[in-house]
């Protein structure tokens, strides 16, 4: 099970930081992503790190503003998220599975809001 958390109300070029804790077995040659999906928009890949090996992804749309992290103790994934605009304002899930996109496991989602 997945369980995202840390969403909020934020303004414009305010930061924001997700946490994804994870319970059961987790392959370390698993991929966990973060999705988002805004309003009357389809799902978007924001980043997405890979377990073991701790490479990372991320769409121009982010990058150089988002940043994946994971602590593999807590069994945990973070978004960093900095800059933020109004276009980031969306419902963000983390996500897991045997590859990036193919995510098997969601969590529940966490709602951003960011303001102009």
């Amino acid at each position: 099970q997945l369980q995202a958390y840390g969403g909020g109300l934020v303004q414009t070029g305010d930061s924001l930081r997700l946490s994804c804790a994870a319970s059961g077995p987790f392959l370390s040659s698993w991929s966990v992503g973060w999705v988002r999906q805004g309003p009357g928009t389809g799902r978007e890949l924001v980043a997405n790190i890979r377990w073991g090996a701790g490479t990372t992804y991320y769409p121009d749309s982010v990058k150089g503003r988002f940043t994946i992290s994971r602590d593999k103790g807590k069994k945990s994934v973070f978004l960093q998220m900095d800059s933020l605009k109004p276009e980031d304002s969306a419902v963000y899930y983390c996500a897991a599975g045997t590859s990036i996109g193919e995510y098997r496991l969601w969590g529940q989602g966490t709602l951003v809001t960011v303001s102009s």
